[in-house]
């Protein structure tokens, strides 16, 4: 009986575990409330006052981040776990299909019947196992993330309410065709995620 073990040689993609910072980025396109922040003043109306405008760049923020290179090692650590787990029950399916092979010709037909089913509900049961490693290691990456999204936020809206920003726009996000550089805030909110002052007095 051959069995056709999934993903080659492994049962999990475990590449996102490494890419933190690319699933950060992902995120920041698809959350607008917490990195693409568009904060309209709502004293007065728009006609009658100046729009005051800044931008970030957000990967640059996310890269800076003093949290995020501890979250990246982390979740490597338990994909990594994950990952030997998933190669063992790998081997010892290779192992009961080596076995069945060689005993095939000097077991019974039900006796052969019986391993087969013995190996099939074993390959089930790993595939299910990785489907909820899987699983939890989404999961597991998402509670890492979480604090680092709500921190640049938080740092974001601080700066929006005491400059009296109408707009903060994410220039990663391809919301900025041309800007003047005087209007990128990205350094200032990276100085204040490091607790240090943007003019490094």
């Amino acid at each position: 009986m051959a069995v056709a073990f999934p993903n080659g040689s492994g049962f999990l993609d475990f590449q996102h575990k490494s890419a933190i910072t690319e699933e950060l980025t992902e995120m920041r396109r698809n959350s607008i409330p917490l990195l693409v922040l568009v904060s309209l003043v709502m004293v007065g109306s728009l006609e009658a006052q100046a729009i005051k405008i800044g931008y970030i760049q957000s990967q640059e923020i996310l890269a800076s981040h003093p949290g995020t290179a501890e979250a990246q090692a982390q979740l490597e650590q338990e994909g990594q776990a994950a990952e030997e787990e998933m190669q063992r029950i790998q081997t010892e399916l290779q192992n009961m299909q080596q076995q069945l092979q060689q005993q095939s010709l000097t077991l019974s037909p039900e006796a052969k019947a019986n391993r087969e089913a013995q190996l099939q509900q074993r390959l089930i049961e790993a595939e299910q196992r990785a489907q909820q490693m899987q699983a939890e290691l989404q999961q597991r990456q998402a509670e890492l993330v979480q604090p680092i999204m709500e921190e640049i936020s938080a740092v974001i809206e601080a700066i929006r309410e005491e400059g009296n920003y109408s707009l903060i726009l994410d220039a990663g996000a391809g919301s900025i065709i041309s800007a003047d550089p005087s209007l990128d805030l990205t350094q200032e909110v990276i100085a204040r995620l490091e607790g240090a002052d943007p003019e490094g007095n």
